[in-house]
């Protein structure tokens, strides 16, 4: 059987064919990655209630989306910064029911922010004034790219190899403090683009979006890791 990898979702107000409603998202690229990869993917929109529906997954992907909300790691929200509180509440809930239980977790974007504040860390609630650069969200809609070195022996050096890999980016946000997470990869503005916790088989975090690269190798590490009893 297919290993059975959890992609969560987001809620927000749609619009297909006649009808306008609040709807549970997901870009089918996460999908098409997963399915390419060997996996089955079940959508988690959000709900807090508990984390039961771990038992019945093999993988957890933390998928991108809106800020992760600033009262988690004690800030007070920046103008830019755009919240989803329930979101954050079942996705908290499942992480720690998916560590609890040794499951292969992968964050992109949002998802590693979230990874990061559920460590103990903090971010960066507007990455340009930061930096002093719009780089890494070059225009609204509009991705930019730029390199990541990865730290020599991280899983994520071990799926993509060495050198520098060219990654595609659009958030405003970032990681400031990774917490109790280990940094494995950076762009070449210091930016943290990578997070691992060694202390488990398989918990990734990525500032970039590789479900839109086709065949990205983190999909296949992540499937693999699934289906390892």
């Amino acid at each position: 059987m297919r290993p059975v990898i959890g992609i969560t979702a987001n809620v927000e107000h749609a619009h297909w064919g006649v009808w306008e409603a609040p709807a549970a998202l997901l870009p089918y690229a996460y999908v098409l990655s997963v399915e390419e990869a060997g996996g089955r993917v079940i959508t988690l929109p959000p709900d807090s209630r508990d984390g039961d529906v771990v038992a019945h997954l093999d993988g957890l992907v933390l998928s991108g989306g809106a800020d992760v909300d600033p009262v988690r790691y004690g800030q007070v929200p920046h103008p830019a910064t755009n919240v989803r509180p329930a979101r954050d509440e079942g996705e908290f809930v499942l992480l720690a029911e998916a560590l609890a239980a040794d499951l292969p977790v992968l964050g992109i974007c949002r998802g590693m922010q979230l990874m990061a504040v559920a460590y103990g860390g903090t971010l960066h609630q507007h990455l340009p004034e930061a930096i002093g650069s719009d780089k890494h969200r070059p225009e609204t809609g509009v991705v930019g790219w730029h390199g990541v070195r990865f730290t020599a022996g991280s899983v994520l050096e071990h799926v993509y190899g060495e050198g520098e890999l060219e990654v595609n980016t659009y958030h405003h946000q970032g990681v400031a403090d990774p917490g109790r997470l280990t940094v494995t990869g950076l762009a070449d503005d210091g930016v943290i683009e990578a997070l691992e916790d060694p202390a488990h088989r398989f918990v990734l975090g990525v500032q970039w979006h590789p479900e839109e690269i086709h065949g990205d190798h983190i999909f296949a590490a992540l499937v693999a890791a699934a289906t390892t009893d």
